[in-house]
């Protein structure tokens, strides 16, 4: 700016400007803003250092130490008082740095971010509660499905009128006895709801040598494959919207969960749950390449693209997957927790309370 103080009179300011590769309004001086500065202003509505000092006197004196200024002021005013407005009255407060809460506030909470990576089925287990209505309006059946991370398999589902610890303890308790998953093998991923965060079922958990992760409170992308079932459950064509009753949906449950596991699954090259879970990924992949083969044998002009490979399932699965873990972040590192049960056939437990 020094420069254009100093620029000859014959020489535009504009192209000054763009010779210093400066914006033309900064070539001119805010005397608008200068003369603010200079001369301050005072409002003439404002109290005076006086009618101040009185209105915090109000404000400190022991009738009022507890009192909210809309207290103050309608009481005042109900005196036949009338010294300042409420806005003002928080005005002079925070002015003051004594406009803040009485007490103690709980800092924002920082929860983890959680990280799984699976390799093989049994290694972590999702799980979540929805709600299913009855023919009775604002009476809701409770659902608890547990999903296999790896293989989308429906490991174990109940159906109940309650929602609450003691029934998920009970299904955990079937249904991995009826896996026969040994301790220290499985991961369970969970929200933050009432059953997932009581005392009773973290000290079954525990006892039964199971490692427990949770979704940050609000974020349902934590827990994207037991949320994506579930839509996958109430946009089945033969899900009836609403359920007479317990044994209603029960029996429904036990038609759809057999079929939801024996189901081509997108998510794993068209493979079904049970071809994941019980390991027939192989057998199943050589079969349709087989029939692969021999329609390219027949008609190769129809693959543009050459011979074609039957895609297989993902050999990794992972909740929020990361390259390197953060500090402070949850990484369950493919393989750490090898599996040590034989994934059986025999269908679902048979939980129904």
């Amino acid at each position: 700016m020094s420069a254009l103080s100093t620029l000859p009179a014959d020489v535009p300011r504009t192209g000054a400007c763009q010779a210093l590769g400066i914006p033309r309004h900064w070539c001119y001086p805010d005397t608008r803003r200068r003369t603010r500065a200079q001369s301050p202003k005072r409002q003439p509505r404002a109290l005076t250092p006086a009618q101040q000092a009185e209105t915090l006197d109000h404000l400190h004196s022991p009738r009022f130490e507890d009192a909210a200024p809309r207290q103050v002021y309608a009481t005042l005013l109900s005196e036949g008082i009338r010294i300042a407005s409420i806005s003002t009255m928080y005005r002079l407060l925070r002015a003051h740095a004594e406009n803040r809460p009485r007490r103690a506030q709980r800092p924002p909470q920082q929860h983890v971010k959680p990280s799984l990576a699976v390799t093989a089925p049994n290694q972590a287990w999702t799980w979540d509660i929805t709600k299913l209505p009855t023919l009775t309006r604002g009476i809701y059946l409770s659902l608890y499905v547990i999903l296999d991370l790896f293989s989308r398999y429906v490991v174990g589902w109940m159906v109940s009128r309650k929602e609450n610890a003691g029934l998920a303890k009970h299904l955990f308790s079937r249904v991995i006895a009826h896996h026969c998953i040994a301790p220290g093998s499985l991961i369970v991923h969970q929200d933050r709801g009432s059953p997932m965060i009581a005392h009773t079922f973290i000290e079954l958990m525990s006892d039964l040598g199971v490692t427990r992760s949770y979704s940050r409170p609000r974020v349902s992308n934590d827990n994207p494959f037991s949320e994506s079932q579930f839509k996958t459950l109430k946009f089945s064509p033969s899900y009836p919207g609403r359920f007479v009753d317990a044994d209603h949906a029960r029996g429904w449950g036990q038609t759809f969960f057999p079929y939801y596991n024996q189901r081509p699954h997108e998510g794993l090259a068209l493979f079904t749950p049970a071809d994941v879970f019980e390991d027939r990924v192989d057998a199943v992949s050589a079969v349709r390449q087989t029939a692969l083969d021999t329609h390219y044998r027949a008609h190769p002009e129809r693959y543009v693209n050459g011979h074609p490979q039957v895609a297989r399932p993902p050999e990794q699965v992972a909740i929020n997957p990361v390259d390197a873990a953060p500090a402070g972040e949850l990484l369950i590192e493919p393989g750490a927790f090898a599996s040590t049960s034989t994934p059986v056939s025999t269908g679902l437990p048979d939980i129904a309370i």
